[in-house]
């Protein structure tokens, strides 16, 4: 087994470093440089001229591409990211940090309700196959799910937010939230999570939960299934020790490929 944990991580080094040399094809194809973005309001073409080739040299554009790629790569590695051409010049990872922990905590707060509602709601869908509960949470769910997140934001801003004014749809805070109680910024901040968790959840819930019905309904269908009842066995035990079980294996597989997806969708939320 370490053998083949081995064997598969070393696998993995070719395909990150061709990730790494397609996302710098890719960089270097955009037209411009950061040396034509930095001097383009410079009115003085002498002076415009010099520090173009100045700027060059810092950011070694006048290098050979494959230097460049690995010089890149090393700073990459080491998350040297440079600073932001911004005007407060302050290094990019610094800046990255400080977006990084609202991003998760609202990906990881999404996904685990989402997950604590599905994985209830998949299982008694399939016990209860085509009874009331399961057609109406599918057809429910299966609306939700055709509806994009930002859509959805966009009248629960305006009704919520705007009209209603019930809950805050701007920053992660409010002004006075360092004044406010230990139980005041919980509430605070419960009323700032509550629009955008939301948005990033119903979709995943409904996903998930048609996913744990499906894998239900299938493990429920085996024949270990039949012969746990034939022993006369309760059905809360058969479909919680026996069925659940076996249908959870590919739900942990695919929480590996949710997490990813909600982190790149915060891109367009946010």
């Amino acid at each position: 087994m370490l053998i083949y944990i081995i064997r598969r991580l070393l696998l993995t080094i070719p395909t990150l470093l061709g990730i790494t040399l397609v996302t710098f094809v890719i960089i270097n194809l955009a037209p411009g440089d950061p040396a034509q973005f930095q001097t383009q309001g410079i009115m003085d073409a002498k002076v415009s001229i010099r520090i173009y080739e100045d700027l060059r040299k810092y950011y070694e554009l006048d290098k050979p591409i494959p230097v460049r790629y690995v010089r890149w790569l090393g700073r990459l590695v080491t998350l040297d990211l440079g600073r932001s051409m911004s005007t407060d010049r302050r290094p990019v990872w610094d800046k990255i940090k400080e977006r990084l922990w609202p991003t998760m905590s609202l990906a990881i707060l999404s996904l685990v309700i989402s997950l604590t509602l599905a994985i209830p709601m998949g299982i008694y869908s399939a016990v209860r196959q085509n009874r009331l509960f399961d057609t109406i949470s599918s057809t429910i769910l299966y609306a939700l799910y055709s509806i994009p997140s930002y859509v959805m934001a966009v009248p629960l801003i305006l009704l919520l937010g705007v009209q209603w004014d019930l809950l805050p749809f701007q920053g992660m805070t409010s002004d006075n939230y360092e004044q406010l109680s230990s139980m005041g910024k919980f509430v605070d901040l419960a009323k700032h999570y509550t629009l955008i968790t939301f948005c990033f959840s119903y979709g995943a819930l409904a996903y998930y939960s048609r996913f744990i019905r499906q894998n239900m309904l299938e493990v429920l269908r085996q024949d270990y299934i039949r012969t746990a009842r034939a022993k006369g066995l309760t059905e809360r035990t058969v479909v919680m020790r026996h069925g659940f079980r076996n249908a959870l294996v590919p739900v942990v597989t695919l929480f590996g490929m949710l997490l990813p997806a909600i982190i790149g969708g915060s891109v367009i939320l946010e």
